[in-house]
C-alpha cells in the first residue's frame, strides 16, 4: 500500500463528508476529484460507497435521540408512522436500485455525465427557487403517504451521478408542498436505509477480495467522512432556516459548465 493512497483517501473523506448532505452531488465531487487526483485503486468505486456511509452515520449521531426514541418506542404508533413514512419513501430507490445498481456502475459513473447533471440540477433548484413553491406542510408527522411516496420517486433521479440525492429529496419535497425544514431533514432520515442498503449491496459484491490493506484504506475515507458530515450537517440546518437554495444552484451551474468545457478540451 503506497502512502499516496491514503492522503487521496483523506482527500475524498473530506469531500464526501462536505458534500453529501448539500445539495451538490457529493458522488459526482468524488468522482472529479478521483479523476483530477488519479485515484485509480481497484475497490475505488466501493470505496466511494462506503465513505458515503461515514457520512450517513454522522447523521445517525447528530439524531441520535429521534432514532433511540423511534428504536425504543417502536410499539407507539407516533413512531411506527415514522417508520413507516421512511419505508414508502425508501421503495422506489430501493426497487430500481436492485434492478439498474450493475447498469448504473458500469455506464453511468462518468465525468461526463456527471457534468451533465451537475449544470443540469442547477437548473433545476434554480427554476423551482423562483417559482417558490408554498409550503403547507411542516414536519414529518403531518407528511402524508403520498408526499412520502412522491419525494421516495424523486430519490430515484440521484441514481444517475452528479444529480445529488439530498438535492434530488429536497427540492422534490419543497415541490410538493413540504417546508424547507422538514424536507431538508426527512432528506437527511431518508439518507439511512437508502446509504446502508447500498452499502451492504456493494460490501457483499466485494466479499472475500478485500485485502487487509483495502480495509484500511476504506476505513480512513470512513472516519475522515464521518467527522467531515458532523460539521457540514450542523452548517446545513443552520443555512437552511435563513436562507434558500440559490447559491447551490449558481454554485452547480458554474461548475457544471467548467468541467463540461474541461473535458470537452
Amino acid at each position: 500500500m503506497q502512502l499516496i493512497d491514503y492522503f487521496y483517501a483523506v482527500i475524498m473523506g473530506i469531500v464526501e463528508g462536505l458534500t453529501e448532505f448539500l445539495p451538490i452531488s457529493s458522488t459526482g465531487h468524488l468522482i472529479l476529484a478521483r479523476d483530477f487526483l488519479g485515484f485509480d485503486h481497484p475497490v475505488v468505486n466501493l470505496f466511494i460507497v462506503v465513505i458515503q456511509l461515514g457520512a450517513i452515520l454522522a447523521v445517525c449521531w447528530l439524531y441520535k435521540e429521534k432514532l433511540l426514541d423511534v428504536a425504543l418506542h417502536l410499539h407507539k404508533r407516533p413512531q411506527q408512522m415514522f417508520v413507516a413514512k421512511l419505508l414508502v419513501a425508501f421503495m422506489p430507490a430501493a426497487v430500481l436500485g436492485l434492478l439498474l445498481h450493475s447498469l448504473i456502475n458500469a455506464h453511468l459513473f462518468s465525468p461526463i455525465v456527471v457534468a451533465t447533471t451537475m449544470f443540469l440540477g442547477g437548473i433545476v433548484i434554480w427554476v423551482v427557487e423562483k417559482k417558490k413553491p408554498v409550503a403547507r406542510t411542516f414536519s414529518i408527522e403531518e407528511m402524508s403517504f403520498k408526499q412520502c411516496l412522491l419525494v421516495g420517486f424523486a430519490q430515484t433521479l440521484a441514481m444517475i451521478p452528479g444529480t445529488s440525492r439530498s438535492g434530488a429529496t429536497i427540492i422534490g419535497g419543497l415541490l410538493f408542498g413540504l417546508d424547507r425544514k422538514v424536507a431538508t431533514e426527512f432528506s437527511f432520515f431518508l439518507a439511512i436505509p437508502i446509504m446502508f442498503a447500498a452499502s451492504g449491496l456493494d460490501l457483499i459484491k466485494y466479499e472475500g477480495t478485500l485485502s487487509q490493506d483495502d480495509w484500511f484504506i476504506l476505513a480512513t475515507g470512513f472516519v475522515v467522512s464521518f467527522f467531515a458530515a458532523l460539521a457540514a450537517v450542523k452548517f446545513f440546518v443552520s443555512f437552511v432556516s435563513r436562507h434558500d437554495f440559490m447559491p447551490f444552484a449558481y454554485y452547480r451551474i458554474v461548475v457544471g459548465l467548467i468541467m463540461l468545457a474541461y473535458f470537452a478540451l
